[in-house]
This record gives C-alpha cells, structure tokens and sequence, in this order.
C-alpha cells in the first residue's frame, strides 16, 4: 500500500502541473484566472488568449496524462521495487484518477484548477486509444451541433464510461470504475456550465476568440 499511496502522490501532484498558468507564466505572466470564467482550462484559455496559447496550453494537460499513465506505475519509489500485494490494475487506475485529481484540485495554486477533460483524453489515450478517438468524435459532433464545449465534454465522459459498462463488464470492472468515476467527476465540474446553459447565457464555441 505504501507503493500505491506514494504513486498516487506524485500523480497528484504532476496533474497539480496546470497547462494555462504553464503557459502564461512563459508568455509573460499571464493568468486567465484573472480573465474570462477565471477557470485555468483550456476553454477558458481559447476565449480569453487565442488559438496558439490553448493548443500549448493542451499540449500540457493532454500530455501530462499520457506521462502519468505511461511512467509512474512501472517506476520504482525511493528504491521500494514493486509491492506483491498491491494489484497492478489498482495502481494504473490509481494513479490515472490521481492526475485529474491533481488538475481539478491542483495542490500549487490554492485547489482551483481546470474541469478535467484535457486531462482524462490524455489518460484514455494511453489506456484504449480506440475509445480515445471515439470520445473525440462525439465531442466535436456535439460541438458540432451544439456549440457548447462543456456539453461535448460530459457527453464525452457518459458516453465513455456507458460503452465500457456495456462492452467490456464483467471482465474489465476496473477500467468501469474508472471512466465511471471520471464521468460523475467531470459532470460535476461543469456544474457551473449546466446552470448557464440552462439560464441561456453559456457562450458556443463560434463566439470564442480566434487566433493567439
């Protein structure tokens, strides 16, 4: 246990590691927690800087993922080797949601990080790609035929967590309660995109800023 608590650890705080404020310390001190919905993801990073500052900004948070899922499980912590008694499904599942954790609830800058989805792409990615390009088309047709980003996002993460229950229970109950849990988180952090869009003033992704 003391193998899974300190991997978990360090995925929390690599997601802690929040792309936009990355970037804009690099662009000169630029905080968009200070600009547009003052949420640090990459949403806000596009209708408040542009285009080139969100992709690195995606890059980031896409990425820091991929590495989280890639890298920690298989590492050895402070020359420990790997606990037998510890499944290693647990260690991979802990450790993903520990990154998106760390981006929700990032430890540098007070626990007010971004909503999750750039984060939990670059996991799927890594874990099923298949299902990573799948969550990614029903994004942009969402997008597509609604404009809200935060709609195509937890539509995204149900529709991920629905296909694994059907597709892939009972075998792979892990990787359930994973986008399981990752679904119910996201559409918590948007609770706030749900109350505009149900007031009327959430803004569409044709309203977004355009360029860098």
């Amino acid at each position: 246990m003391i193998e899974l608590g300190l991997k978990f650890t360090a995925a929390y705080l690599l997601g802690s590691v929040l792309g936009s404020l990355v970037v804009g310390y690099i662009r000169g001190g630029v905080d968009i927690r200070d600009v547009g919905s003052g949420n640090p993801g990459g949403t806000n990073a596009l209708r408040t800087q542009g285009w080139l500052f969100a992709f690195w900004v995606m890059v980031i948070d896409v990425g820091k993922g991929v590495v989280a899922v890639f890298v920690l499980p298989t590492i050895e912590v402070f020359g420990l080797g790997v606990d037998p008694t510890v499944s290693r499904e647990l260690v991979l599942y802990g450790v993903a949601f520990g990154t998106i954790l760390g981006h929700v609830y990032p430890l540098w800058y007070d626990f007010k990080g971004g909503k999750g989805g750039a984060t939990a792409i670059g996991i799927i990615c890594a874990l099923e790609p298949q299902l990573a390009i799948a969550i990614v088309a029903i994004w942009l047709a969402v997008i597509g035929l609604t404009g809200f980003v935060g709609l195509a996002t937890m539509t995204g993460a149900i529709a991920a967590a629905a296909w694994v229950g059907a597709m892939r229970l009972p075998d792979d109950i892990g990787l359930f309660g994973f986008t399981l849990a990752v679904a119910l988180l996201i559409v918590f952090t948007h609770r706030s995109n749900i109350r505009r869009m149900r007031d009327g003033t959430e803004v569409r992704m044709g309203r977004l800023r355009r360029g860098g």
